[in-house]
């Protein structure tokens, strides 16, 4: 196969960084977007300024705030954000069409085939950047690797507003210095799991065969033999499709018991049904969840395959749910998993 020239791209605390941009006073600020502390908000993100106070995303406003009194909230404007996202992608689409958005701030792109630049990976992610920068007013980091997971990685390597370059004949140098920690997949169960059998790098990961790495660890065992080696050959999803839909919604007071958390659901679910109206026909409701997070940030997820998506359903995943903590709610969120329907051959019904 032909060597493969990924870029990801990942914009600098985007969400701040637009909010800098429209109102140059909060520079230089210490400044958080998200919701009150008063009413249980979240971070969504955070400028550099108040990283440095240990700030970060999804941590609760209140914790931000004490740990910077002189935080600056501002309330999130997701039109906004949603609107520069879309010129963003438009200059993406400048240099290729192999496009995989992971979220309003980041995403892969496949420059393989690119003409421009002479197919030169890394004057295409240095001219995405100047352009960002020069159309839009915020920066952007990049990176530059053979394939997604190393490009991930190098994209954050010179944050903010820096570019990294990987070419294949420095990937094996490069992987086998990483902590286990940065590979794709490895949470904290799994990197505490591996310091506690001696890996603590690609390198010591290097040491162990595939048989032995999947009795360690099941089928993820393979995926850390390959990715301990650099290898991925995960192609850029061009259309990414929806696997579920759903609503959530956190309280301002902790739901203390299962009655209360019950007494939710009828409003959730008018909610849900609202959003899945709203799919287009290629897409065919499957398998309704619950999503529960406990008043200590512990969270749990339920679904059941063959149950039905009414009212009475969900009260038994959620009271099954609720069983699993048996303690106060701040957050319940019901789903839908969906089952997409393009390109699949439906068995008729005989009647």
């Amino acid at each position: 196969m032909p060597q493969r020239k990924i870029i990801h791209i990942d914009c600098d605390c985007f969400y701040a960084a637009i909010e800098m941009r429209d109102d140059p006073s909060l520079a230089g600020k210490p400044l958080a977007v998200g919701g009150s502390p008063d009413k249980r908000g979240v971070v969504a993100t955070c400028n550099y300024d108040a990283r440095a106070y240990g700030v970060h995303s999804a941590m609760p406003m209140r914790t931000a705030v004490k740990l910077c009194p002189d935080l600056t909230i501002v309330r999130p404007r997701m039109d906004v954000y949603k609107s520069v996202s879309r010129q963003i992608h438009q200059i993406f689409r400048d240099y290729t069409e192999i496009i995989e958005p992971l979220s309003l701030d980041e995403a892969y792109l496949d420059v393989s085939a690119s003409p421009h630049f002479d197919g030169s990976a890394t004057r295409i992610a240095q001219d995405i950047r100047r352009r960002v920068a020069m159309e839009l007013h915020i920066t952007v980091s990049a990176g530059v690797a053979p394939n997604k997971f190393i490009a991930k990685i190098a994209s954050d390597w010179r944050k903010p507003d820096g570019l990294f370059v990987v070419t294949p004949d420095q990937v094996d140098e490069f992987v086998a210095a990483l902590p286990v920690s940065k590979l794709h997949g490895v949470g904290k169960v799994t990197a505490e799991k591996l310091a506690r059998l001696g890996v603590r790098s690609c390198a010591d990961l290097r040491d162990w065969n595939k048989l032995a790495l999947a009795r360690e660890f099941g089928s993820f065992g393979e995926r850390l033999y390959n990715l301990a080696r650099g290898q991925d050959d995960r192609v850029v999803q061009v259309d990414s499709r929806r696997q579920s839909i759903s609503v959530e919604n956190t309280y301002d007071h902790d739901l203390p018991n299962l009655d209360a958390c019950l007494a939710q659901l009828p409003a959730l679910l008018d909610e849900l049904r609202g959003r899945m109206a709203r799919l287009d026909s290629s897409y065919r409701p499957d398998k309704p969840f619950v999503k529960l997070k406990f008043h200590d940030f512990t969270q749990t997820t339920l679904e059941q395959a063959g149950a039905r998506r009414d009212l009475g359903s969900y009260r038994q995943l959620l009271s099954a749910a609720f069983a699993r903590g048996d303690k106060p709610v701040r957050l319940i969120g019901v789903g839908v998993r969906l089952q997409d329907l393009r390109g699949a051959h439906e068995q008729l019904t005989l009647f």
